[in-house]
């Protein structure tokens, strides 16, 4: 069943489907980039395509998971919002699909899913989800959340190099960070899970999927190696950046 409270949040912004959409658009703002939408609920469909359109977006839409892999896999999306709970196919076993394609493996994909629990949200953003927002949501938060994940992409679909958050400016071509002032030139791991935590400010994320995005899949260590470079980065840039989220891992403070 369609979420009621979701509707009312974007109602306003609704026209009827015979509405000129394009009347709205500000020439300016058009971006040319591609969403994919993939939800089971046509009237949500509507509502986020045409609010995506107003922004300047083109828009492609499916019902389940199957057809959100053939769709995304026939058209290379810019970015995927992509729902959990769907016939089918859930958006769970898409997205570790889509990981194993050679062109979509590096697609932001965002999760959009009245699914909040903590357990769902890790487990999504562990098997390849960049972002993951729940629903109700307004659509000017949800259209501000897209544009931050692209954002972090550049046109062949790698993580921004350079990223600035909060007082830090993180700099992956020079593997240096600007703290105000100062300079810090951290060692190799150190700075890459930095840069991998910042890259996805307010995301929890569990020990193993820190070693294995940072150190490597193919490399053994220890889960207590990521505790030792965390705490290393906090000695050094200080201890309000990086919080411990216990007994999953650590999140970077949105």
């Amino acid at each position: 069943m369609l979420n009621n409270f979701f509707i009312s949040n974007l109602q306003k912004s609704w026209v009827p489907l015979n509405y000129s959409y394009y009347s709205k658009i500000n020439p300016a703002a058009v971006s040319k980039q591609t969403i994919l939408v993939v939800d089971d609920e046509r009237d949500l469909l509507d509502l986020i395509e045409y609010n995506l359109k107003k922004e300047g977006f083109k828009v492609l839409k499916a019902e389940n998971g199957e057809e959100g892999i053939s769709k995304a896999k026939e058209h290379k999306p810019d970015l995927i919002l992509l729902d959990i709970m769907m016939p089918k196919m859930d958006g769970l076993e898409a997205v570790e699909i889509m990981r194993k394609d050679d062109d979509l493996k590096k697609t932001p994909i965002i999760f959009l899913t009245a699914r909040s629990d903590e357990k769902t949200e890790i487990d999504g953003l562990n098997k390849g989800g960049d972002d993951y927002i729940t629903k109700p949501i307004s659509t000017t938060k949800l259209v501000s959340r897209i544009k931050a994940v692209l954002r972090r992409f550049d046109d062949s679909g790698q993580t921004a190099n350079k990223l600035e958050v909060h007082d830090l400016q993180i700099d992956k071509d020079r593997y240096i960070v600007l703290q105000e002032d100062n300079e810090f030139q951290l060692p190799r791991k150190e700075f890459e899970l930095l840069f991998f935590l910042a890259s996805r400010k307010g995301k929890v994320l569990d020990r193993q999927t820190l070693l294995n995005k940072v150190w490597g899949d193919n490399i053994y260590v220890v889960d207590r190696t990521v505790d030792v470079h965390v705490r290393k980065i906090r000695e050094k840039l200080g201890d309000h950046y990086i919080e411990t989220v216990k007994g999953v891992g650590y999140r970077f403070k949105e």
